[in-house]
Protein backbone atom coordinates (compact mmCIF):
# COMPACT_ATOMS: atom_id res chain seq x y z
CA UNK A 1 0.00 0.00 0.00
CA UNK A 2 1.21 3.50 -0.80
CA UNK A 3 1.23 6.09 1.94
CA UNK A 4 -2.14 7.78 2.22
CA UNK A 5 -3.92 5.90 -0.57
CA UNK A 6 -6.65 4.83 1.83
CA UNK A 7 -6.68 1.12 0.89
CA UNK A 8 -5.62 -2.09 2.55
CA UNK A 9 -3.68 -2.33 5.81
CA UNK A 10 -0.53 -0.62 7.01
CA UNK A 11 2.60 -1.86 5.31
CA UNK A 12 5.48 -2.92 7.55
CA UNK A 13 7.36 0.27 6.64
CA UNK A 14 4.44 2.51 7.50
CA UNK A 15 3.67 0.73 10.76
CA UNK A 16 7.33 1.00 11.79
CA UNK A 17 6.89 4.78 12.00
CA UNK A 18 3.44 4.78 13.56
CA UNK A 19 3.72 2.03 16.16
CA UNK A 20 6.25 3.78 18.49
CA UNK A 21 4.17 6.97 18.50
CA UNK A 22 0.97 5.09 19.28
CA UNK A 23 2.47 2.82 21.95
CA UNK A 24 3.83 5.80 23.90
CA UNK A 25 0.55 7.71 24.08
CA UNK A 26 -2.19 5.06 24.05
CA UNK A 27 -4.08 4.38 27.31
CA UNK A 28 -2.95 1.37 29.33
CA UNK A 29 -5.60 -1.17 30.22
CA UNK A 30 -5.71 -4.67 31.62
CA UNK A 31 -6.46 -5.99 28.14
CA UNK A 32 -4.39 -4.54 25.27
CA UNK A 33 -6.35 -3.37 22.19
CA UNK A 34 -7.22 -6.25 19.90
CA UNK A 35 -5.39 -6.19 16.55
CA UNK A 36 -4.35 -2.57 17.02
CA UNK A 37 -2.52 -2.29 13.70
CA UNK A 38 -5.59 -3.23 11.69
CA UNK A 39 -7.87 -0.99 13.78
CA UNK A 40 -5.62 2.04 13.23
CA UNK A 41 -5.61 1.26 9.50
CA UNK A 42 -9.42 1.24 9.57
CA UNK A 43 -9.51 4.62 11.33
CA UNK A 44 -7.15 6.07 8.73
CA UNK A 45 -9.23 4.60 5.89
CA UNK A 46 -12.37 6.23 7.28
CA UNK A 47 -10.80 9.67 7.71
CA UNK A 48 -8.95 9.65 4.39
CA UNK A 49 -12.06 8.66 2.42
CA UNK A 50 -14.80 10.42 4.39
CA UNK A 51 -17.02 7.33 4.21
CA UNK A 52 -19.42 6.04 6.84
CA UNK A 53 -17.94 3.91 9.59
CA UNK A 54 -20.07 1.01 8.39
CA UNK A 55 -18.40 1.29 4.96
CA UNK A 56 -14.97 0.31 6.30
CA UNK A 57 -13.74 -2.74 4.29
CA UNK A 58 -14.26 -6.03 6.06
CA UNK A 59 -10.54 -6.88 5.86
CA UNK A 60 -9.85 -3.97 8.23
CA UNK A 61 -11.91 -5.52 11.00
CA UNK A 62 -15.24 -4.63 12.62
CA UNK A 63 -16.25 -1.04 11.86
CA UNK A 64 -17.58 -0.49 15.38
CA UNK A 65 -14.19 -1.31 16.89
CA UNK A 66 -12.51 1.43 14.83
CA UNK A 67 -15.29 3.91 15.60
CA UNK A 68 -15.20 3.25 19.34
CA UNK A 69 -11.41 3.46 19.54
CA UNK A 70 -11.29 6.69 17.52
CA UNK A 71 -13.91 8.43 19.65
CA UNK A 72 -12.56 7.13 22.97
CA UNK A 73 -9.02 8.23 22.17
CA UNK A 74 -10.31 11.63 21.02
CA UNK A 75 -11.91 12.20 24.43
CA UNK A 76 -8.64 11.18 26.13
CA UNK A 77 -6.52 13.52 23.92
CA UNK A 78 -4.52 10.57 22.62
CA UNK A 79 -4.43 11.89 19.05
CA UNK A 80 -3.19 15.29 20.20
CA UNK A 81 -0.42 13.71 22.28
CA UNK A 82 0.58 11.61 19.29
CA UNK A 83 0.98 14.77 17.21
CA UNK A 84 3.16 16.24 19.96
CA UNK A 85 5.35 13.13 19.93
CA UNK A 86 5.79 13.41 16.17
CA UNK A 87 6.85 17.03 16.62
CA UNK A 88 9.36 16.12 19.32
CA UNK A 89 10.91 13.30 17.33
CA UNK A 90 11.26 15.03 13.99
CA UNK A 91 12.12 18.59 14.98
CA UNK A 92 10.88 21.94 13.73
CA UNK A 93 12.05 24.98 11.79
CA UNK A 94 11.38 27.95 14.05
CA UNK A 95 12.97 30.56 11.82
CA UNK A 96 9.48 31.43 10.54
CA UNK A 97 6.08 30.47 11.87
CA UNK A 98 2.75 31.10 10.16
CA UNK A 99 -0.75 31.75 11.44
CA UNK A 100 -3.70 31.07 9.17
CA UNK A 101 -7.32 30.07 9.38
CA UNK A 102 -9.84 28.40 7.11
CA UNK A 103 -13.57 27.69 7.10
CA UNK A 104 -14.55 24.03 6.98
CA UNK A 105 -18.04 23.31 5.67
CA UNK A 106 -20.11 21.03 7.86
CA UNK A 107 -21.96 18.01 6.50
CA UNK A 108 -25.65 18.04 7.44
CA UNK A 109 -25.18 14.87 9.50
CA UNK A 110 -22.72 16.71 11.75
CA UNK A 111 -25.14 19.58 12.30
CA UNK A 112 -27.79 17.57 14.15
CA UNK A 113 -28.51 19.19 17.49
CA UNK A 114 -28.84 17.30 20.76
CA UNK A 115 -32.39 17.17 22.04
CA UNK A 116 -31.53 18.62 25.45
CA UNK A 117 -29.55 21.58 24.14
CA UNK A 118 -30.63 24.65 22.21
CA UNK A 119 -29.08 25.31 18.83
CA UNK A 120 -27.12 28.27 20.23
CA UNK A 121 -25.69 26.29 23.15
CA UNK A 122 -24.79 23.36 20.92
CA UNK A 123 -23.14 25.57 18.28
CA UNK A 124 -20.99 27.36 20.83
CA UNK A 125 -19.92 24.13 22.52
CA UNK A 126 -19.21 22.23 19.29
CA UNK A 127 -17.63 25.13 17.31
CA UNK A 128 -20.39 25.36 14.71
CA UNK A 129 -21.75 28.52 13.12
CA UNK A 130 -23.07 30.13 9.97
CA UNK A 131 -20.82 32.38 7.91
CA UNK A 132 -20.87 33.58 4.29
CA UNK A 133 -19.38 30.24 3.29
CA UNK A 134 -22.24 28.35 4.90
CA UNK A 135 -22.63 26.36 8.09
CA UNK A 136 -19.25 25.29 9.35
CA UNK A 137 -16.25 25.61 11.65
CA UNK A 138 -13.36 28.07 11.72
CA UNK A 139 -10.01 26.29 12.16
CA UNK A 140 -6.79 28.20 12.87
CA UNK A 141 -3.32 26.68 12.63
CA UNK A 142 0.18 27.70 13.56
CA UNK A 143 2.87 26.09 11.40
CA UNK A 144 6.62 26.18 10.94
CA UNK A 145 8.76 26.87 7.90
CA UNK A 146 8.65 23.22 6.79
CA UNK A 147 4.85 23.31 6.35
CA UNK A 148 4.26 21.31 9.53
CA UNK A 149 1.48 22.13 12.01
CA UNK A 150 2.08 22.75 15.70
CA UNK A 151 -1.28 23.70 17.09
CA UNK A 152 -4.91 24.27 16.17
CA UNK A 153 -7.88 26.18 17.55
CA UNK A 154 -11.57 25.82 16.69
CA UNK A 155 -14.40 28.34 16.71
CA UNK A 156 -17.84 28.67 15.12
CA UNK A 157 -17.74 29.48 11.41
CA UNK A 158 -18.71 33.14 11.85
CA UNK A 159 -15.98 33.81 14.44
CA UNK A 160 -13.06 36.12 13.76
CA UNK A 161 -9.62 34.51 13.66
CA UNK A 162 -7.79 37.11 15.75
CA UNK A 163 -9.14 36.00 19.19
CA UNK A 164 -7.84 32.49 18.47
CA UNK A 165 -4.30 33.69 17.72
CA UNK A 166 -2.90 33.98 21.29
CA UNK A 167 -3.82 30.37 22.14
CA UNK A 168 -2.22 29.02 18.98
CA UNK A 169 0.88 31.14 19.61
CA UNK A 170 1.18 29.64 23.10
CA UNK A 171 1.26 26.12 21.62
CA UNK A 172 4.81 26.67 20.28
CA UNK A 173 7.56 24.84 22.13
CA UNK A 174 10.18 27.48 21.28
CA UNK A 175 10.34 31.16 20.40
CA UNK A 176 10.38 31.73 16.62
CA UNK A 177 12.31 34.41 14.82
CA UNK A 178 9.31 35.57 12.76
CA UNK A 179 5.52 35.24 13.16
CA UNK A 180 3.77 35.79 9.84
CA UNK A 181 0.03 36.27 9.31
CA UNK A 182 -2.28 38.02 6.85
CA UNK A 183 -4.32 41.18 7.39
CA UNK A 184 -7.01 39.32 9.34
CA UNK A 185 -4.56 39.30 12.26
CA UNK A 186 -3.66 43.00 11.92
CA UNK A 187 -3.77 44.34 15.46
CA UNK A 188 -1.31 46.52 17.33
CA UNK A 189 -2.04 44.60 20.54
CA UNK A 190 -1.26 41.28 18.86
CA UNK A 191 1.92 42.65 17.31
CA UNK A 192 2.99 43.80 20.75
CA UNK A 193 2.31 40.33 22.12
CA UNK A 194 4.60 38.87 19.46
CA UNK A 195 7.35 41.36 20.30
CA UNK A 196 6.93 40.57 24.02
CA UNK A 197 7.67 36.86 23.53
CA UNK A 198 10.86 37.72 21.66
CA UNK A 199 9.70 37.22 18.06
CA UNK A 200 9.17 39.63 15.15
CA UNK A 201 5.75 40.14 13.57
CA UNK A 202 5.27 40.17 9.79
CA UNK A 203 1.63 41.25 9.57
CA UNK A 204 0.64 43.87 6.97
CA UNK A 205 -1.57 46.76 8.03
CA UNK A 206 -5.16 47.10 6.91
CA UNK A 207 -5.98 49.89 4.50
CA UNK A 208 -7.55 52.08 7.18
CA UNK A 209 -4.63 51.62 9.60
CA UNK A 210 -1.37 53.48 9.74
CA UNK A 211 1.81 52.14 8.19
CA UNK A 212 3.61 49.34 10.06
CA UNK A 213 6.87 47.55 9.46
CA UNK A 214 6.32 44.30 7.52
CA UNK A 215 9.26 42.63 5.86
CA UNK A 216 8.14 41.75 2.34
CA UNK A 217 10.40 38.73 1.81
CA UNK A 218 8.96 37.11 4.94
CA UNK A 219 5.36 37.81 3.97
CA UNK A 220 5.92 36.36 0.49
CA UNK A 221 6.47 32.97 2.18
CA UNK A 222 2.81 32.87 3.15
CA UNK A 223 2.21 30.21 0.50
CA UNK A 224 3.85 27.67 2.84
CA UNK A 225 0.90 27.64 5.22
CA UNK A 226 -1.50 27.53 2.27
CA UNK A 227 0.37 24.44 1.06
CA UNK A 228 -0.15 22.91 4.50
CA UNK A 229 -3.91 23.44 4.36
CA UNK A 230 -4.04 21.93 0.88
CA UNK A 231 -2.23 18.85 2.17
CA UNK A 232 -4.43 18.47 5.26
CA UNK A 233 -7.59 18.83 3.20
CA UNK A 234 -6.60 15.82 1.12
CA UNK A 235 -8.18 13.97 4.06
CA UNK A 236 -11.90 14.04 3.29
CA UNK A 237 -12.91 14.36 6.93
CA UNK A 238 -10.77 17.50 7.22
CA UNK A 239 -12.04 19.11 4.00
CA UNK A 240 -15.63 18.50 5.16
CA UNK A 241 -16.61 18.16 8.79
CA UNK A 242 -18.55 14.96 9.43
CA UNK A 243 -17.93 14.80 13.18
CA UNK A 244 -20.72 16.07 15.44
CA UNK A 245 -18.49 17.11 18.35
CA UNK A 246 -15.61 19.57 18.39
CA UNK A 247 -13.50 17.04 20.28
CA UNK A 248 -13.83 14.39 17.58
CA UNK A 249 -13.27 16.87 14.75
CA UNK A 250 -10.13 18.28 16.36
CA UNK A 251 -8.86 14.71 16.74
CA UNK A 252 -9.29 14.17 12.98
CA UNK A 253 -7.18 17.27 12.31
CA UNK A 254 -4.51 16.02 14.72
CA UNK A 255 -4.39 12.67 12.91
CA UNK A 256 -3.95 14.36 9.53
CA UNK A 257 -1.30 16.73 10.92
CA UNK A 258 0.69 13.88 12.46
CA UNK A 259 0.55 12.00 9.15
CA UNK A 260 1.91 15.10 7.43
CA UNK A 261 4.88 15.10 9.83
CA UNK A 262 5.69 11.45 9.14
CA UNK A 263 4.93 11.19 5.41
CA UNK A 264 8.24 12.69 4.10
CA UNK A 265 10.25 10.40 6.39
CA UNK A 266 8.32 7.36 5.21
CA UNK A 267 8.78 8.37 1.57
CA UNK A 268 12.55 8.56 2.04
CA UNK A 269 12.55 5.19 3.80
CA UNK A 270 10.64 3.51 0.96
CA UNK A 271 12.83 5.00 -1.78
Amino acid sequence: MKEGDGTGTFTDERWTFWEPLIEVVRPRARTPPHDLRRTIAAIFWHHENGAKWRSIPAELGPWWRAAQLSIRWAKLDVWERRLERAQEQHGAAFGMTFLDGTNIRTHHKAAEAQKRASFGERDHREALGRSRGGYGTKVCVIADGHEKAFGFALAPGQAHELPLAPATLDSLSAIPLWVMADKVYASNAFRERIWDIGARPAIPAKRRDGAVACTNWVYRCRHLVENLWARLKEWRTVATRYEKTATSFLAVIHIAAAANWIKPLLAREIT
